[in-house]
């Protein structure tokens, strides 16, 4: 993990298979407060909805909630859950040509209040929020690397117990 004075900061963790992803997913999952953001690139099939699942399972079974289906949002562009009191937002914005769309959505508004989870957010434009922790995946092998980028001093700690956990735990 890297960190510079400007508050920037990036850290590289390698995923072995799909397991690793969830795990990546639970223990983001529960380190995500209202009105964090989480933008995931990556190429298609890169694991980005498989992310998004994870955190999301996470946070529906810590809120007490009954397990649910978790649908792409790739159709209906945004899925929400109710998670106590937080709400989650799912988007999937590749259909998206442009910014416009993405206030006609409100995930705009959403930023402020709910934990959202963006697919495809080069769509976002000059809507992206500066406090958001970015985790591009890429496919290497029979894994994946996911690498984290924030320029928020919020993410740094959270970052770091991330890794650690990732790097120390089966």
């Amino acid at each position: 993990m890297t960190i510079d004075n400007a508050h920037q900061g990036s850290a590289r963790i390698a995923l072995a298979g799909p397991g690793a992803t969830d795990r990546l997913g639970q223990v983001l999952g529960r380190l995500l407060r209202r009105g964090d953001t989480v933008l995931l690139s990556g190429p298609i099939g890169a694991g980005k909805s498989h992310l998004a699942r994870a955190i999301i399972r996470t946070r529906l079974a810590e809120s007490g909630a009954p397990p649910e289906d978790i649908p792409s949002p790739t159709y209906t562009l945004v899925q929400t859950y109710s998670c106590g009191d937080t709400e989650i937002w799912h988007a999937d914005l590749y259909r998206l040509s442009g910014p416009d769309e993405i206030q006609e959505l409100g995930l705009d508004m959403a930023f402020a209040h709910a934990i959202c989870l963006v697919e495809w957010p080069d769509r976002l434009g000059e809507l992206t929020p500066r406090n958001a922790l970015t985790v591009t995946l890429s496919l290497v092998g029979d894994g994946r690397i996911a690498e984290l980028g924030w320029c928020a001093p919020r993410w740094e700690p959270t970052v770091a117990q991330l890794s650690a956990i990732m790097e120390y735990e089966p």
